[in-house]
């Protein structure tokens, strides 16, 4: 999905200044294998991310990503990690921060494609044969992956 509509909004009050914005992001687990997806404006692999909606519930809205994003049906588990994006600047110039939770999700059906065009590639990766993943989409997984419940909160930015 491009931009949310009350992002839009905002940014024609605001400009391009930082936004605080709620996430979510979906480890899909399928047996030992994990959904990424490489995003069309950066090339990265990453789990699928996004923006919850207003009044959505965060698992809600990491399993509606999922589906919007990749065509494949999850639900999500368990809440794995919380923490603070550091800023991100989009190509355009506007900037966010994100509170972002992670949650682990198990597939359901679907084969994954790449479904709304933030991304070109969707697919499922072996958990020992990962494609190159930022520090901060590798600790995002990690989390999901690990069963500590100490590790679900970090006190700093990754």
């Amino acid at each position: 999905m491009p931009t949310p509509e009350f992002v839009l909004a905002l940014r024609e009050k605001i400009g391009t200044e930082p936004l605080w914005l709620s996430g979510v992001t979906a480890v899909v687990l399928h047996e030992d294998q994990v959904l990424l997806v490489r995003r069309s404006d950066t090339g990265a692999w990453t789990p699928v991310t996004g923006i919850i909606d207003p009044g959505e519930q965060p698992a809600d809205a990491a399993v509606r990503e999922v589906a919007e994003e990749t065509g494949v049906r999850a639900v999500a588990e368990r809440l794995a990690l919380v923490h603070v994006t550091r800023e991100v600047t989009y190509p355009n110039g506007d900037r966010a921060r994100y509170l972002d939770l992670v949650f682990r999700c198990r597939w359901r059906s679907g084969d994954p494609y790449p479904a709304d065009g933030e991304n070109s590639e969707a697919r499922w990766f072996p958990l020992r044969e990962l494609p190159d993943l930022s520090p901060d989409m590798r600790a995002r997984l990690d989390a999901a992956l690990g069963d500590d419940p100490a590790a679900r909160f970090l006190t700093t930015t990754p």
